[in-house]
């Protein structure tokens, strides 16, 4: 079935003075209200703008997602995987160009420069209006226009937030259908009067008449913009996920990040999960990683400590709000993952694979000659032959990873073997806890505890962390990285640890989460790593559960309150006394030069980081100083 077939007739829009307009493919959805009549008009005039072929106001249907896919298929856009393997699932590969975030392309167009801050790319609305809509003018030309209205969180939920994104992705519009929840609901939800955030995209590939498209298209020339005084998104260019997919890093960060700000919550690029000890007893965590720091590890992890689990809540984005009762509150607002592959497999993240049965859209991983797929990481064996992600011939001879470092899956979380029941749940979770971490070779230890909530928000404020193949830039360099939020902040950060430090002090203070930062990276002299890591890491969750119980003491530094290492259970694994001294080692003068570094960051935002962070700094420097004495 096509979508010819789906939608029903085509009625033409006609001008007053009996122009034609853009010819609409469909019927309207049989909603009516002011709002909807809103966004019916601004469909018009983005439709106006780019001039497609036909435009498709998505349902969110099987049989409307189920024919967008053989669309893709019949076009060579995907590639079906062999269903015995992987039902359901298919293959794209991108153009070598469009392969990660565009960092250097994402701006931040507020009205005045200092509320985009030092680390954002901001230019003004009017100036950045005037170099795209030029771009947009007739990009989509010979293709469909997709309207599709989304829900980030359950739809109506009291933290969930709606918005709409047009695009000429179908790519877009099948990815969208899994990481977001689509369909009439949410316009009825329009109709009501609930505000919307409004995303526009277009891969910026006009096709003249009977010219033949390519498996990926795109343009050179990329823009992603975000404007936080109108709430809107317009992303040219880029097929990629994150620079196509706006209702998540876009939406669900930089611009929720700025709604957060003025309603007084936070939209953090956090995982979720449930802990649950032996007793049956609950806790919720929420922790930032940057990209490809074992984030996803951490959500879906299988603890080796017998009688302890782990539900999955999320594994990327989380919404948190201050509830009555004192406590903060979380929803993951996202209906899938949007993972990297590489890395992932039986022995690092064995929910994750099996999460990936079936009904999942691979990006840049190599192809099986059975039609399966491969990347580096699945299996300890490597396939003797495979088609690369670039489809070329592939073999372990051949000197180059089989799989892009930064290939993606994209799968519902209701497939995760270890999700939570209530993963959906409207209201969300109380956090007992919060993490911060990073991948750290020297200094950071395993795992330390802040000393009150300032103190935790000092220690978001300096995550530091070794680039990835998720970003532009060079792989290995150190990166700053607050929050892990560093790329998703959608106003200056300076303003962004005041929000932090705000949200805290209207918390009752028996009731706020404890604060810790985790590093599983720590290497020894001889470059190897001193912790085992994965399902290992449990045993340092244990113990962080164990502190806001109060089961355990803790040992005060100059950095935080560390473990005693008597107390961590290395029950059934071996990690020596001096690679766990290693661990915890605090080297005052490296320390020191941590907190000259913190020092230059903060004076980047130009006075505006808040005094509490730097009397942190201080307190930080004389305990150091006190510790070389």
């Amino acid at each position: 079935m096509a979508i010819a077939d789906i939608v029903t007739r085509q009625t033409p829009n006609d001008r007053a003075d009996g122009s034609a307009t853009v010819p609409r493919y469909g019927e309207r959805p049989r909603i009516t209200g002011p709002s909807m009549a809103e966004l019916e008009a601004w469909v018009a005039e983005i439709a106006e703008l780019t001039q497609p072929a036909r435009i498709h106001w998505v349902d969110g249907s099987r049989a409307e997602n189920d024919a967008l896919l053989r669309e893709q298929v019949d076009e060579g856009k995907l590639i079906k995987l062999n269903p015995e393997w992987r039902p359901g699932s298919y293959l794209a590969r991108s153009h070598p160009s469009d392969v990660a975030r565009t960092e250097a392309r994402t701006f931040i167009a507020s009205e005045r420069e200092e509320d985009a801050g030092p680390t954002n790319n901001w230019v003004a609305p009017a100036e950045i209006r005037a170099t795209i809509t030029p771009l947009f003018r007739g990009s989509m030309r010979g293709r469909t226009m997709y309207v599709v209205p989304f829900s980030m969180g359950p739809v109506g939920g009291p933290l969930s937030h709606i918005g709409v994104q047009i695009t000429d992705s179908a790519y877009a519009v099948t990815s969208i259908g899994i990481m977001t929840r689509v369909g009439t609901e949410v316009l009825e939800q329009i109709a009501a009067g609930k505000p919307w955030v409004k995303t526009v995209h277009s891969v910026g590939a006009p096709l003249a008449a009977g010219e033949k498209d390519v498996a990926w298209p795109c343009n050179d020339e990329k823009y992603i913009v975000h404007f936080p005084e109108t709430l809107e998104v317009w992303s040219f260019g880029s097929g990629y996920g994150g620079n196509a997919i706006l209702a998540k890093k876009c939406f669900a960060l930089r611009i929720a990040s700025v709604i957060g700000r003025d309603e007084g919550w936070l939209a953090e690029h956090m995982l979720l999960i449930r802990v649950i000890d032996p007793k049956g007893k609950a806790y919720h965590l929420a922790a930032a990683f940057p990209s490809a720091c074992g984030k996803t590890n951490l959500a879906m992890l299988r603890p080796t400590i017998p009688g302890w689990r782990v539900e999955t809540l999320g594994d990327d984005i989380a919404w948190i709000r201050p509830g009555e009762d004192g406590r903060l509150h979380a929803i993951n607002p996202e209906a899938g993952f949007f993972g990297v592959a590489p890395g992932t497999g039986q022995s690092t993240n064995v929910a994750a694979v099996e999460t990936l049965w079936g009904n999942t859209i691979f990006t840049n991983v190599a192809l099986r000659p059975d039609g399966d797929v491969w990347w580096e990481g699945l299996t300890d064996e490597v396939p003797a032959e495979l088609i690369d992600w670039e489809g070329n011939a592939w073999t372990p001879a051949s000197g180059r990873p089989a799989a892009h470092p930064n290939s993606r899956f994209t799968v519902a979380a209701a497939q995760c073997p270890q999700i939570a029941p209530d993963w959906e749940a409207a209201e969300g979770v109380p956090l007992d806890a919060i993490l911060f971490g990073g991948r750290r070779a020297t200094n950071v230890p395993l795992v330390l505890e802040a000393t009150d909530w300032t103190h935790g928000v000092f220690l978001g404020s300096n995550i530091s962390s070794e680039r990835t193949a998720a970003a532009e830039g060079t792989v290995g360099e150190l990166r700053r990285d607050p929050f892990a939020m560093l790329p998703f902040c959608g106003y200056n950060m300076a303003d962004y640890f005041a929000h932090w430090l705000d949200v805290g002090r209207k918390l009752r203070f028996d009731r706020a989460p404890r604060i810790f930062q985790v590093n599983w990276f720590r290497k020894g002299a001889d470059g190897r790593f001193l912790w085992p890591g994965f399902g290992d890491n449990s045993r340092v969750i244990e113990w962080i559960i164990r502190r806001i119980d109060g089961s355990v003491p803790a040992v005060d530094s100059p950095i935080g309150r560390l473990p005693r290492t008597e107390d961590l259970n290395l029950d059934g694994i071996h990690v020596p006394q001096e690679d766990l001294d290693e661990l915890f080692a605090v080297d005052p003068e490296l320390w020191l030069h941590e907190a000259d570094l913190t020092e230059e960051f903060y004076q980047t935002f130009g006075g505006k980081v808040p005094a509490a962070l730097y009397s942190e700094l201080a307190a930080l420097r004389y305990r150091l100083k006190l510790a070389q004495r």
